[in-house]
């Protein structure tokens, strides 16, 4: 469901991506030293839109041993500049979430943080085997300047989660999911399924 992939800034080993049909699943390979300050690292998947837009996504991360602040992101830039105007939902590999803008180019991003989830029992294990449960489906809703964070616990329906933030991106823009290793040099990798993407408000599930 998207156009293009680019490498976002200049990390030192190249990403790539791709897509399994048979799963609807998209895999993102990618380093860099982050997505973040005032300038960016990533591999993104991308789409050239305009108007209001619902994306959404399972995200899992294969590699249990992975550096716990590399991002996957459901995210909204004005332009393939490593420092574009930008808002974004981040899920950390040790399942902290942000929903965080760059208002303008060249400046330091500005983010809420979220630690959603604890700790649960999985159906039908013991008293005793409580186990930490994350956020593993999150969602941005742009409607018009407007941008929320949507979350589902596991098994949980979507919801959203704390108030929206304000971005004046000008149309169109390039929306869509990346992801970075948070390690300038060493690649990693992030699954992303059951990827939902409306051109329209409303439409995060």
């Amino acid at each position: 469901m998207f156009a293009g992939q680019s490498d976002i800034g200049s990390a030192l080993a190249a990403g790539s991506a791709s897509f399994d049909a048979s799963t609807g699943q998209y895999t993102i390979h990618s380093a860099g030293y982050n997505v973040w300050y005032t300038r960016d690292e990533f591999r993104f998947l991308w789409k050239k839109m305009s108007g209001d837009i619902s994306l959404a996504a399972d995200i899992t991360f294969p590699d249990p041993n992975g550096y716990g602040d590399r991002k996957a992101v459901l995210i909204i830039r004005q332009d393939l500049d490593d420092d574009s105007k930008e808002a974004i939902v981040a899920l950390h590999g040790e399942g902290m979430i942000q929903l965080a803008r760059r208002p303008e180019k060249n400046v330091r991003v500005k983010d809420m943080e979220f630690r959603v989830g604890g700790r649960g029992r999985p159906q039908g294990a013991s008293p005793d085997s409580l186990v930490p449960v994350f956020a593993r489906r999150v969602g941005i809703e742009k409607r018009g300047h407007s941008y929320a964070l949507f979350v589902g616990l596991e098994g949980e329906p979507m919801h959203q989660f704390g108030p929206p933030i304000e971005v004046d991106i000008a149309e169109p823009f390039y929306m869509g999911i990346g992801f970075c290793s948070h390690l300038p040099d060493k690649s990693d990798t992030a699954v992303f399924s059951r990827v939902v993407l409306e051109n329209s408000a409303g439409k995060v599930r």
